[in-house]
């Protein structure tokens, strides 16, 4: 059957905002993500959780950005937040769009420590939008047709995304304020409020309220209603990794979930309920199984074990104590510990341990947020591709 195309101006043509799943698989795989995503928060000491979450803040850029067919090493992304951008033209540009990207979810997650903020407002969309695309080099801010795109700005034309034309931009002041009401998380109980987390997905991607750069702010918003949902990420683990591992099967569920309704035991909306229920179950499916990721590389007896492994190379390649090794194990496990200790643990007399100590910190095998102050682990360049295996895919290993 030919797809009927059309082009909407009535916010009813987005309904159902919410699946009707008569098998509660859905909500059972909410209720696996609570707990799930639960235990593993609890797992690292909070200044390394903190340290992981700034490594998955980094991760998240890499593959949003790689989903939108962007491509920039991670090690480039570090070089750029510490300035250090390229001389090659499109490689600083990469730079400065991934350094946007880390720069944007820090700032919402700074956000979303004040209660009072509605992530489903039209403010907070505008505003990722906005603070993204100012930091954006000026040539990713001109779309092919030579159009510029406007940091903040809802469409002032219309669009076709695919096979879908998205409503009249006209129309979307009111999409949008249905959208707002029928995600209010206040509505909804604890585990239709993970279900809304996937729903609101599909429809704002279906809204396409902005020129350009609706999929990096759908996937940011995504992170930021499930942490207002209850769902515990603690920064550990991103969902944008699952889906740029899939990207093709994320690209056709969202397209699927376009569709319009098949017939009379397809829901009562104008699009197919069967079709939301598939991009739900995908979407908790992904979530599930970087939680599951993380949970396994995060495992404090491998991670010890590859903590020691690769303390024990650095050693033998770079001439460095044995006992650097049970030095980074104590600062993953404990967070921090005073330099005063290292003299002890690096089993040195206190003048040489210093000087072992700051060549680490320089190496960026540690790290310390003051001179003299305690030591902590560092997830770099130098560590990441050995303590976290497969965090990015084969061949981008940093």
């Amino acid at each position: 059957m030919t797809h009927k195309r059309e082009i909407y101006s009535n916010e009813a043509a987005m309904e159902p905002l919410m699946p009707t799943d008569a098998s509660g698989r859905l909500r059972e795989s909410a209720s696996r993500l609570l707990v799930q995503s639960a235990k593993l928060a609890g797992t690292l000491h909070p200044i390394t959780r903190a340290g992981v979450a700034q490594l998955v803040v980094n991760m998240n850029s890499y593959y949003s950005n790689l989903i939108e067919g962007h491509h920039t090493h991670p090690a480039d992304i570090e070089r750029a937040l510490r300035n250090d951008y390229s001389t090659e033209p499109a490689k600083r540009a990469l730079q400065l769009e991934s350094a946007a990207h880390v720069k944007v979810e820090l700032l919402m997650t700074q956000r979303l420590q004040q209660p009072n903020v509605d992530v489903c407002a039209d403010s907070f969309f505008q505003t990722l939008h906005r603070e993204f695309y100012e930091r954006m080099p000026a040539e990713f801010r001109i779309q092919p047709s030579g159009k510029i795109i406007e940091p903040g700005e809802f469409r002032k034309g219309e669009v076709e995304v695919g096979a879908h034309l998205a409503p009249t931009f006209g129309s979307l002041a009111r999409f949008m304020s249905r959208f707002a009401s029928a995600y209010d998380l206040k509505n909804l109980d604890p585990l239709d409020r993970i279900i809304a987390a996937a729903a609101s997905h599909h429809r704002f991607a279906w809204i396409h309220p902005f020129q350009d750069g609706n999929g990096r702010v759908a996937r940011l918003f995504a992170n930021a209603y499930l942490a207002r949902a209850g769902v515990e990420t603690a920064g550990l683990w991103a969902i944008s990794r699952g889906f740029a591992r899939r990207r093709d099967d994320y690209r056709a569920m969202l397209a699927n979930a376009d569709s319009e309704r098949q017939g009379s035991l397809d829901g009562r909306g104008n699009l197919s309920n069967e079709g939301l229920i598939m991009f739900c179950e995908f979407f908790l499916g992904t979530a599930l199984d970087q939680v599951s990721f993380m949970s396994k590389t995060l495992d404090l007896d491998a991670m010890q074990d590859r903590i020691m492994r690769f303390a024990e190379r650095w050693s033998t390649l770079h001439d460095a104590p044995v006992e650097l090794g049970a030095l980074m194990r104590e600062a993953f496990l404990r967070g921090s510990l005073p330099r005063s200790e290292a003299a002890r643990i690096l089993n040195k007399p206190e003048r040489t341990a210093r000087r072992y100590v700051t060549d680490f910190i320089e190496q960026e095998l540690l790290r310390s947020d003051s001179v003299g102050g305690p030591l902590s682990i560092s997830f770099s360049s130098k560590t990441v591709g050995y303590f976290f295996p497969r965090l990015y895919p084969e061949g981008v290993e940093i």
